[in-house]
């Protein structure tokens, strides 16, 4: 199983068909469009960065390391960010999704 936040886990039992629902719109949303899985992950990862969401980052940086993508394209994803939201949100970025590569190699 993997990691699932706390936050998401009390959510899920709270409001277990506030959360079906939402997962049927996530997975109708994915599968809209002509993207491949590894395209759609990075644009997601993109997406987390924009928003500083280190929860969102850290997610969507293992999901996309887990399906295939390599550990240099997510940091390239990161890097992409300098030049639309600065340093210190591409660095903040940066440094959630080291903690989630040097996870994996545990």
């Amino acid at each position: 199983m993997p990691y699932l936040p706390s936050p998401f886990k009390r959510f899920c039992e709270h409001y277990p068909e506030l959360n079906d629902q939402y997962e049927k719109l996530a997975r109708a949303c994915h599968e809209a469009g002509p993207l491949d899985e590894k395209s759609r992950r990075l644009v997601k990862l993109g997406i987390a960065i924009g928003q500083q969401s280190e929860g969102a980052i850290k997610s969507h940086a293992r999901r996309a390391i887990e399906e295939g993508t390599s550990v240099e394209e997510v940091r390239h994803a990161a890097l992409l960010a300098l030049t639309t939201m600065g340093f210190p949100g591409m660095i903040a970025a940066i440094e959630w999704i080291e903690e989630v590569i040097e996870a994996k190699e545990r």
